[in-house]
């Protein structure tokens, strides 16, 4: 049996979609089946190691590049990170409408299975499954076209359909979070054929290690103080205005704030900083990923402050390598939403769903006045086991397999 993995991100792209997908790639070669990726070349987080480690040749000049990943063929469409939103968007129609051409000359599939976003590429994969017999199957990471919060009109009512007939098209649609399960379940007309497969981390790479010698002490400096950290992008997914007040509130707190990345809002934060004199908000620039483990294990929780336009369709994967690396974690959120549903009965987090701007803020600062490091160190030895039990790379890319294989038969 043949699969397509369809993506918009894969290895050796550097975010978190790609080594999701790594890993269910791999698992699925494991397990028995041929694996082809049809994916982009890296263009969100360019990682020179991991570009090294894969090299891209052409396959066809100026449309196609091919890579191995683990004995895995990956044809990559040219694609860049352009600043300009016109030439964004044209380069998204240009990678849609090669990859679809691509997809048609790959022999032999049985099944296709891409993450979302975008939308559209299950929209694409209905296409060419109907035209190759084969079966599909359709992961929602967020939820479109509800996460981009549009007022109506021609866009939104276009966006509905496409997304109903995803749903509907698809033979089985997979979905990481009973909040996510029950937003999108109504608008199924066969609710069967949609699964909750939460997302997971790799726990032989992510886990408590000692930080000492591996970081660069001009950045991580040792000191008594409690470390709260995000690492990630700093975009508009996330709220950055809580953590600018919340550095002014605690001064006098013997807490630092370390935040790394880049993204729509760094000038923002950098801004703020300066302004305000923030002297314990350090902004670093993104880390590689081999020593996130030691920068979380630097840290004494993580904090993930949501944006409440958005918090109710997305769900950032960094909550399972927090956990892993036994830290516990500080979460601004909305009630019901994927993050606090997920969290709230593991006794691993501060969750904060108060509203009010000044509130929230007050909960946050009294709380890091409570607290002390062995607090957040019993927190953080109760998210690990949750992992543990749960969601390792192991148990949840078998459910992958195991969906895959009753599709197949």
């Amino acid at each position: 049996m043949k699969i397509l993995i369809h993506s918009l991100i894969f290895s050796p792209d550097g975010v978190s979609t790609a080594y999701l997908y790594n890993d269910i790639a791999l698992r699925l070669q494991e397990r028995g089946y041929e694996v082809v990726v049809l994916s982009t070349t890296p263009h969100f987080n360019i990682v020179p190691e991991q570009v090294e480690k894969q090299p891209m040749r052409w396959k066809v000049w100026g449309f196609c590049k091919e890579s191995n990943y683990h004995g895995i063929k990956v044809l990559h469409v040219p694609q860049k990170k352009f600043k300009s939103t016109a030439l964004r968007l044209l380069g998204f129609v240009y990678w849609h409408i090669v990859s679809f051409f691509i997809g048609l000359c790959i022999r032999h599939v049985d099944l296709i299975l891409s993450p979302s976003p975008p939308l559209t590429i299950g929209w694409l994969n209905l296409g060419l499954a109907k035209l190759k017999g084969c079966k599909v199957v359709y992961n929602v990471q967020e939820i479109y076209p509800d996460i981009l919060k549009l007022k109506g009109g021609f866009v939104l009512k276009f966006l509905r359909w496409m997304e109903m007939k995803v749903y509907n098209g698809s033979d089985a649609v997979t979905t990481i979070d009973k909040v996510f399960h029950d937003t999108i379940a109504p608008r199924f007309k066969d609710q069967s054929k949609l699964h909750i497969i939460p997302n997971f981390v790799d726990t032989e790479l992510y886990r408590q290690v000692e930080w000492e010698g591996k970081l660069d002490r001009s950045l991580f400096p040792k000191s008594d103080s409690i470390k709260l950290l995000y690492a990630g992008n700093i975009g508009l997914a996330q709220s950055w205005e809580p953590l600018i007040a919340l550095a002014e509130k605690t001064r006098d707190l013997n807490v630092e704030y370390v935040v790394i990345g880049e993204g729509a809002k760094r000038g923002y934060v950098e801004e703020e900083i300066k302004k305000r004199g923030l002297e314990k908000l350090h902004l670093l620039p993104y880390q590689p990923r081999e020593l996130m483990p030691a920068i979380l294990s630097y840290s004494d929780a993580s904090f993930i402050f949501m944006a409440p336009e958005s918090d109710t369709d997305g769900f950032p994967s960094k909550v399972y390598t927090i956990m892993a690396c036994e830290r516990p974690l500080l979460v601004l959120s909305g009630e019901n939403t994927p993050i606090v549903n997920f969290l709230k009965d593991k006794g691993c987090a501060k969750l904060i769903t108060e509203q009010d701007f000044d509130k929230k803020v007050d909960d946050v600062v009294a709380w890091l006045a409570s607290v002390n490091k062995e607090d957040l160190a019993e927190m953080g030895k109760r998210g690990l086991q949750a992992i543990e039990e749960h969601y390792t790379k192991e148990k949840v890319t078998d459910m992958y397999v195991d969906l895959i294989d009753t599709l197949t038969k």
